[in-house]
């Protein structure tokens, strides 16, 4: 695709009549593709995947995320993103993995929940609640011209414009960490994968090069 054609693509905030397309693309894309998730062949690409899909509309319901749409309809990129009140949030989220029976959806939110538990951006910069992208995802034909950053970039105009003072994200693999770094995010905590280890020593995650640790990340919005 040529660069040009980006100029076609416009960003929105995604409501509820698109919720269903958001969930196609999904499919097609992160649920995949992502490294944890394509790390333990959690889904193939096209096909759903309950838990995830759970996640994603709880994340559409908070209504603060964005899609790059064509002209033509077709959903270019999203990013999800939704809203933690309190540290507790994340608590009331591991407790709930008690009762989660795929292993391997539970192995990755525990590495996310625990990580996250080690840290806490709300007394840290005294706010209760945060604004937090948890998906970042762009279709095959439209990478590699900067939408995943005018995704994060409009995600944070729908930050301010809400009065949120923090925003976080739980980048999970190399090009997000990348994107990140470069509009502002500070990492305030990694672990590497191959050190995230099982109870006879073993990593838990084999994660395809170039992805190789979990970085939490924050920006503080003015």
């Amino acid at each position: 695709m040529q660069n040009s054609n980006l100029n076609k693509v416009r960003l929105v905030t995604i409501t509820s009549e698109y919720y269903d397309d958001v969930i196609e693309h999904l499919r097609r894309t992160f649920f995949a593709d992502e490294p944890l998730n394509k790390a333990t062949n959690l889904t193939r690409p096209g096909l759903g995947h309950p838990l995830l899909e759970k996640h994603s509309f709880s994340t559409l319901r908070d209504s603060v995320s964005v899609m790059a749409i064509t002209s033509d309809g077709e959903i270019a990129g999203v990013a999800l993103n939704g809203i933690l009140y309190g540290h507790c949030d994340i608590k009331h989220s591991m407790d709930k993995l008690n009762d989660v029976t795929d292993e391997n959806f539970k192995k990755i939110f525990k590495l996310l929940y625990e990580e996250n538990l080690k840290i806490n951006l709300f007394k840290q910069f005294e706010v209760d609640k945060i604004f937090e992208i948890r998906i970042l995802s762009v279709d095959s034909k439209f990478r590699g011209q900067g939408l995943a950053k005018k995704l994060m970039n409009e995600s944070e105009n729908i930050a301010i414009e809400n009065g949120f003072q923090v925003m976080k994200t739980d980048a999970t693999g190399a090009f997000s960490q990348r994107v990140s770094q470069n509009l502002g995010f500070v990492t305030e905590r990694e672990i590497k994968y191959i050190d995230y280890l099982d109870d006879q020593g073993e990593p838990i995650f084999i994660v395809d090069p170039p992805h190789d640790k979990l970085k939490i990340m924050y920006k503080l919005l003015n």
